[in-house]
């Protein structure tokens, strides 16, 4: 990439084809952390590419009511564009997305998007070391490097329920709320209890007439301790720096002490689960509901949710919890395990995303393998950021780089920062392609496994999201401290990829 160079940009509307050196796909917090590092390395010919007409991600398609974060606001930003007057500890989801639209205003990178560009496929081209990028409005960007950050949380997960096709009223997943839709005295059927559930449920409960929420398993919740942030906090932040680093590192290294109970210490979880249970029996006085909710696998094997409102609300006379999976839908009504078909106005469904499969674009690397063939046994990547067998291309938050105890936000910029400066190296070494080796991407993954066998998201007794059906793999999550991942990225080395320094006529 030529650096500070944007003089290869060249679009033709008429042509509706584009040249640049870099695409993103995807204007969420990874698409555009790494716009961002590459703009302010210099690197200006690129494009985000968004299928929606609005910036985002997951916190523009999440809106559903009470729709929050369960990491810290200080946390829950990009170190360099820091936000000081967050209004609370645990920010909603419009200041999120606010701060997001302000950041890339701010940054300039809005009229770097191109809003309502679906990418259908992205296909290397080894003779001119190329991608060469379609969108569904049937545009074409050629570029030199292809970055895929479409995020995890992207595609609604709606598990099948027999009869459902039959259903007259309203049917929509937490992700796709239907905000025209009146919940007023209407009985509400909820079909799952993770971490959208438990935010949404108790937003809604004092509108609707009734509420039956269909468990399928009872998860860990920790009391959330949400608090307006004071003028004084908001001061200090804005004006003093150091304050406002200080306040970021400590809840920073307050979450980062959590990561060895779910990695390989089950005792440092034993305090934690302690504090679960006491939650609890403190919240939920009558022991058959108390049953109802209790877990029966260790904690953390599944996402660990915090609310403080979750056990409250479904002790509302209003509200009731059916244990297990639907058993039948009829025009008008719901049957849950317990065979009581119940009459249901509105079905909500709050079953969380299609994780192993969410990049559903068709992406063909060398030699005309498909990523999808690729990953056919699994998702899997080096540092979650390469793949072998596809040259310049990286994706953000890819396999086994999310987060299950700190903010999601320092692995993005540590994987941004770490292809901004392989992207430095190659400009170095006058390198045009590089590719992670396979030897390398395997005795990685091999590590991984390794290490994940010791976590409690493989041995607590549980099945997640975060576990591939097909092997069993977790391929989702990081086994090991956030600082961890930082070292391992915090510096290129060139020998972990197949490079190529001739760069052919184009």
């Amino acid at each position: 990439m030529a650096k500070a160079d944007s003089s290869i940009l060249v679009e033709d509307q008429t042509c509706k084809t584009a040249e640049v050196e870099a695409i993103i796909v995807g204007s969420g917090f990874s698409g555009l952390g790494i716009a961002a590092l590459l703009d302010r390395a210099g690197y200006t010919s690129f494009r985000i590419l968004e299928s929606h007409d609005e910036l985002g991600g997951t916190w523009r398609d999440n809106n559903y009511p009470g729709c929050g974060c369960d990491i810290p606001s200080p946390l829950y930003s990009y170190s360099f564009a820091q936000k000081p007057d967050w209004n609370r500890l645990f920010a909603s989801q419009p200041e999120i997305l606010e701060y997001l639209q302000d950041f890339a205003a701010s940054r300039r990178l809005t009229d770097r998007i191109r809003f309502n560009e679906r990418v259908d496929s992205a296909v290397w081209h080894e003779d001119r070391r190329l991608w060469v990028t379609t969108t569904r409005a049937g545009h074409i960007y050629l570029s030199r490097f292809l970055i895929v950050a479409v995020g995890a949380l992207h595609h609604p997960l709606m598990p099948p329920m027999p009869g459902l096709e039959d259903f007259r009223g309203p049917v929509f997943h937490s992700a796709q709320w239907r905000h025209d839709v009146d919940l007023h005295g209407k009985k509400v059927a909820v079909i799952g209890t993770g971490a959208s559930a438990i935010q949404f449920v108790p937003a809604i409960a004092g509108d609707v007439a009734e509420m039956t929420v269909y468990q399928r398993t009872a998860p860990w919740i920790l009391p959330k301790a949400d608090r307006e942030l004071e003028p004084r906090y908001k001061f200090l932040s804005r004006w003093v720096p150091a304050y406002r680093w200080y306040q970021r590192a400590r809840l920073f290294w307050i979450h980062e002490k959590r990561a060895p109970g779910f990695v390989h210490d089950p005792v440092a979880m034993e305090k934690t689960a302690a504090l679960a249970r006491s939650y609890l029996e403190r919240q939920v006085p009558d022991p058959v509901l108390r049953a109802q909710l209790t877990p029966d696998y260790e904690i953390g094997c599944k996402r660990l949710l915090i609310s403080s409102h979750w056990y409250r609300t479904l002790q509302r006379e209003n509200i009731s919890v059916v244990n297990g999976s639907v058993r039948k839908v009829t025009a008008t009504t719901v049957t849950g395990s317990d065979g009581i078909e119940r009459d249901t106005d509105i079905i909500i469904y709050g079953t969380g995303f299609d994780i192993q499969n969410s990049v559903r674009i068709d992406i063909v690397g060398r030699d005309g393998v498909r990523l999808e063939d690729a990953w056919k046994n699994g998702n899997e990547a080096f540092l979650g950021t390469a793949v072998a067998g596809f040259p310049n291309m990286f994706t953000m938050v890819g396999p086994n780089s999310a987060l299950g105890h700190n903010s999601q936000v320092f692995m993005i910029e540590s994987q941004a920062r770490y292809i901004v400066s392989l992207l430095k190296r190659m400009h170095r070494r006058g390198v045009d392609t590089v590719e992670v080796r396979t030897d390398v991407q395997r005795r990685f993954n091999s590590w991984l496994d390794g290490r994940m066998s010791h976590t409690v998201w493989q041995r607590g007794g549980c099945r997640s999201y975060y576990q591939d059906a097909r092997s069993g793999r977790n391929t989702v999550l990081w086994p090991d401290t956030s600082i961890a991942f930082w070292k391992r990225t915090r510096r290129v080395d060139l020998g972990d990829f197949a490079t190529d320094s001739i760069r052919p006529n184009r």
